[in-house]
Order: structure tokens, then sequence, then C-alpha cells
């Protein structure tokens, strides 16, 4: 799978998520300058990177968004991804740009099955509609639309109702990744964490509503031992290799930055048969909730008898 670079290009948005993981950048931090941007695609495609995904914040609020795809375009990579909180592809004449610069395709998300659910966890009136409106463009549009659903506390019982919804807007892909407690969902952690066994009935039946019509979905923070019968479903496995941009931070593969840093290993995760690919969940998660949660999966086989 070819390396893929991350570009935080934007931390303006038209959404105020009391779950974001970026918190209070938007305050912090200006638009990516367009010569920035160009020198660290150019740079990224000479180090043998062939992916790109430009993301935020809301990367479409950026005035430069279309430039950026056409540049990408024009260096040469072959996947051109947009992550976006799916309000500007509501308008159809925008998702037709996006195509015609180069994009290949678009990560809107979704979370909720109803307006109320979605507007509130946003903070942003109307944000639902316009957001299903949007993935419904971008499937018109025929690039593959990869959906993230941020689960909550507040959400996380609509799941199979998600699911069913994103399937009959012909979604190609979508996931549901549990909430990482850092940002605004650090501040709000007391009314957004669940438990994750919690979660899991809801998950588990979102998931086989895809399974069963042939549409891929996936999970990412939810660890092997909590995915039993489930585990071609956790992300993990095949997201793809490569930097990020933050906004004034490198950070050179984060993949090894999510299984050395950002996520941990419990005092039994040594026992579990999947130790060597599991990377646990976000660290932030046992601080809160503890370890009583993960148990390790263990192969037992019959002793031969004579």
């Amino acid at each position: 799978m070819d390396k893929r670079i991350d570009i935080k290009i934007s931390f303006r948005c038209n959404n105020l998520c009391g779950f974001c993981a970026q918190g209070h950048k938007r305050d912090m931090y200006p638009d990516r300058s367009a010569a920035t941007v160009t020198a660290e695609l150019k740079k990224a495609y000479k180090s043998g990177v062939r992916g790109v995904v430009f993301t935020g914040g809301e990367p479409s609020m950026h005035p430069a968004i279309i430039d950026f795809i056409r540049t990408a375009a024009k260096i040469g990579f072959n996947s051109i991804q947009l992550q976006t909180n799916g309000r500007t592809l509501a308008y159809p004449g925008f998702c037709r740009e996006l195509v015609k610069a180069g994009l290949t395709e678009v990560g809107p998300s979704l979370h909720g099955a109803r307006a109320a659910t979605h507007d509130a966890l946003t903070g942003a009136k109307g944000s639902f509609t316009q957001s299903v409106t949007g993935i419904a463009n971008a499937v018109k549009t025929g690039l593959p639309v990869l959906t993230n659903t941020v689960v909550t506390s507040a959400n996380y019982r609509e799941l199979p109702a998600i699911a069913a919804l994103l399937i009959k807007l012909g979604v190609s892909q979508y996931q549901f990744a549990f909430i990482h407690i850092v940002g605004s969902a650090a501040e709000n952690k007391k009314l957004l964490v669940p438990r994750k066994t919690a979660v899991m009935p809801y998950l588990k039946k979102a998931l086989d509503l895809g399974r069963k019509k042939g549409v891929l979905c996936y999970t990412e923070a939810i660890p092997f031992c909590l995915m039993k019968g489930y585990e071609a479903c956790v992300a993990e496995r095949i997201i793809p290799a490569g930097p990020v941009v933050d906004a004034d931070r490198f950070i050179k593969d984060y993949g090894a930055y999510r299984r050395s840093e950002g996520k941990a290993k419990g005092p039994r995760c040594a026992q579990c048969k999947y130790l060597e690919i599991c990377e646990g969940p976000w660290r932030e998660y046992p601080k809160l909730y503890g370890w009583t949660e993960f148990k390790p999966v263990k192969d037992f086989f019959k002793l031969k008898t004579k």
C-alpha cells in the first residue's frame, strides 16, 4: 500500500464539534500558505509518498483548496482525498470542481442518524441536512466515498441506523472511530466518552449491515479483544503509513506514532495472541476507565490423549 501524507491545511471549521480532537487550534493557527503546502507536497512526493489527504479543521474552507488538489494531481499523486464534514459538498457545483481538479476520493463525516443527534454533536443547526446532502452529491460524482463517524455517548445507540442510512446513500465505505479524548473531547469527556463494552453490541449490528450488503466497514481505536468475529473490520490493519503535517508539528510516521505514543497496551495484553498487531486503545481511555474491559484472547488446544 502506498504511503500517504496528511496535511492539515486549515483549522477553520463551520462546525463546533464537542468531540473535536483539534480543540482550539482554530483560534491559534492561520491557514497554511499555498507556498508551504506546495513545498510539502513536492517534498513528500520526492520521498516516495504517492497519496495525500487534505484535512483540518474543515479543509474545504481554505480558499486555495481547489488549487491544492490541482497541484497534487500535477505533481503526480495517484490518491488525493478531501477529508471533510461534508457540508460544502451540498453544493453540486463545488463537487464538480473537486473532481475536475483531480480529487480521487472524498471522506465526509456523519455523527448521527437523526438531525437532533448530529446537530447537537457538531454544534451547528442544519449540519445534518447539509452533510447528508453532501454525501449524496459526492456519491453522484462516481468517486469513492469513505465516511467517518466518531463514536460517542450521544450516538452509539444510533450506529446501526447510521450504517443503514450510509448504505442507502450508496457510500463505498464507512468507519466508526471511537472518540479520542484530546482537544475538545478531553474537556467534554464526562458527557461524551462511553465505555467500549457498552458500545460493542450496537457497533457489531452496524458492521453486520455493511458486511451483509458488501459495503466495506471498519472500526478505529477498538482493540482486537473486543472484536471477536469482526477482526477483519479493524482499520489499523490497513491504514496507510506516512507522515502528518500538523499545525507546528511534523510526524514522520503516523503509524509508528500511534503505536509508540498515541495508544497503549494494558497489563494483560502480553498474554494476547493479537499482541503484535493490535495497537490498543488511545492511551487516554484507560486513564478514564481502566483496563478491566480488555481481556487477552488466547488459543486453546485440546491435549492429545492416548
